[in-house]
């Protein structure tokens, strides 16, 4: 028998009326609630989300070529399609994620896949690039709402036990959409142009609305409804978007410019105000003692590295491919997918192995073996077939990494600011993702120079490699530290508590 869910009676609740239904959480299906094992279906659900997320994130990249001569503009500002949704998702999601421990995980994922939808749509009747701009803004914040509460969703539904090879499925799912996003752009691109690389979201975003809200349980361990803290919102909205814009922006505009340090600026001293506004607000946005707990601290830090090096592995990797060796852009995508897809097929078996050993072991080596892979591509520069063998080894250390890290973030804090933390989770991940391509364009393209010199061209691979695999080493240190300095979960004795109770209704 699998784990199933005790349900509180039919009648136990007034049914909420009119508009308030809106607001209030709907009940899954008793057929679905009180079936063993329901928790798979809401991981499902869940996986959908992050699937399409990571897809879209990629395919989007496809289209700036087209998007420039479709509508007469440079490269600068076709870049701000991509740039204004990782802005405002980056700056928004943790402060969704606060929301959501009050208002319910479920209601707000729910609504995300419909503001995403809506977002998508109209992206794709955009007539220009600045309204195109804006509606990614709209989608940002529905797929703000969709990431700040998937991983608070799988750690409340899902049994302790399972926790590790439940995060590992989503964390496949991602590794999956990341993958194929390429393939299935530039096949859309092909088939309908631009506009169908928004439309594309409408039918899957569907699914994921029914899906969402058949599977998924209602939310338990939510915190008392306070005032939102805008104040702190106000400071910490606009020093997360300085800070993204300096790593978005640092290698076009150059790094000393009065620009990039007029933001730097901003970010270090609005960043100050916000830090010092939530140790003294009763009801803060970010609770900062989160981060005097070691294993979230060193998970929340080791995560962001991680996807500072797989983000920088594929930014440079294409460059290598195309003007170190000469492949076409077909062969170099194809092989290129071996990191994602080995990350997507060892992320599940790594979350299994979590829940056996525990988090520390399988992260540590994961990061490992990330080092030693970027180590062999920087030195030994390998061709076909042994540079896809060696991309792939990255890829099976970072699915080795990131499902115990996440797992492990989300068992050190208390149920009731599992929102709080997914999205402290995602918003870092955001950041990592702009250090990873904007750390692999800036070493590589200073040593590069004009991209005419083939050797030249590997010379800058290596180089880059090298520094990402001092990164990778960085995490795994932080990862072991975090490890040794804190054993075991937090929340072990709450989970088991739970899992006697039952995660959802």
């Amino acid at each position: 028998m699998g784990w199933v869910e005790p349900c509180a009676e039919p009648c136990a609740e007034p049914k909420p009326s009119g508009w308030r239904q809106l607001i209030i959480e709907p009940r899954r299906p008793a057929s679905i609630r009180d079936r063993p094992g329901a928790y798979r279906l809401a991981v499902g659900a869940v996986c959908i989300g992050a699937f399409m997320g990571q897809l879209d994130a990629s395919i989007v990249t496809q289209a700036f070529p087209t998007l420039e001569q479709s509508f007469g503009v440079g490269v600068g500002a076709v870049t701000w399609v991509g740039l204004s949704y990782l802005l405002v998702l980056v700056a928004t999601v943790a402060a969704v994620g606060r929301f959501a421990d009050m208002v319910g995980h479920k209601l707000l994922y729910v609504y995300g896949f419909l503001i995403f939808i809506a977002g998508s749509a109209l992206c794709a009747l955009a007539p220009n690039l600045y309204v195109l701009c804006g509606f990614r803004v709209l989608q940002a914040i529905g797929a703000a709402m969709l990431q700040a509460n998937s991983v608070a969703i799988i750690a409340l539904a899902v049994p302790a036990y399972r926790l590790g090879r439940s995060i590992g499925v989503q964390g496949a799912a991602q590794a999956l959409g990341l993958a194929f996003g390429p393939s299935v752009g530039g096949l859309l691109l092909a088939a309908g142009g631009w506009r169908l690389l928004f439309l594309v979201n409408v039918p899957v975003g569907a699914v994921g609305v029914i899906a969402g809200l058949l599977f998924i349980p209602r939310s338990r361990h939510l915190q008392a409804r306070v005032g939102f803290d805008w104040s702190g919102f106000a400071l910490f909205f606009p020093a997360v978007v300085a800070l993204v814009s300096v790593i978005s922006l640092g290698n076009g505009q150059g790094w000393t410019s009065p620009l990039l340090l007029g933001l730097i600026g901003m970010a270090v001293i609005l960043g100050i105000g916000f830090v010092a506004r939530e140790r003294r607000c009763p009801d803060p946005m970010v609770d900062v003692s989160l981060f005097r707990r070691v294993r979230f601290s060193a998970g929340i830090v080791s995560g962001m590295l991680s996807f500072m090096v797989m983000f920088g592995v594929l930014v440079i990797v294409p460059f290598l491919l195309e003007r170190g060796y000469g492949f076409g852009s077909a062969r170099s995508g194809i092989e290129l997918m071996a990191m994602p897809l080995a990350l997507g097929i060892i992320a599940p078996l790594a979350g299994r192995l979590a829940d056996r050993v525990g988090v520390g072991p399988p992260g540590v080596g994961g990061m490992a073996l990330v080092v030693v892979g970027l180590v062999g591509l920087g030195v030994l520069h390998p061709t076909t077939p042994g540079f896809v063998a060696l991309l792939a080894m990255v890829g099976i250390g970072l699915g080795l990494f990131i499902p115990p890290n996440n797992a492990g973030i989300m068992a050190a804090i208390p149920a009731q600011q599992s929102g709080l933390a997914s999205g402290i989770l995602n918003m870092t991940r955001g950041i990592g993702t702009a250090l990873g391509l904007a750390v692999g364009g800036a070493v590589f393209g200073d040593f590069a120079g004009s991209l005419g010199d083939t050797g030249q061209v590997r010379h800058a691979f290596s180089v880059t490699a090298l520094v990402l695999a001092a990164a990778a080493a960085l995490a795994a240190a932080i990862a072991l530290y975090g490890a040794v300095a804190d054993p075991a979960p937090a929340r072990s004795a709450e989970f088991e508590k739970r899992d006697g109770l039952g995660a959802g209704i």
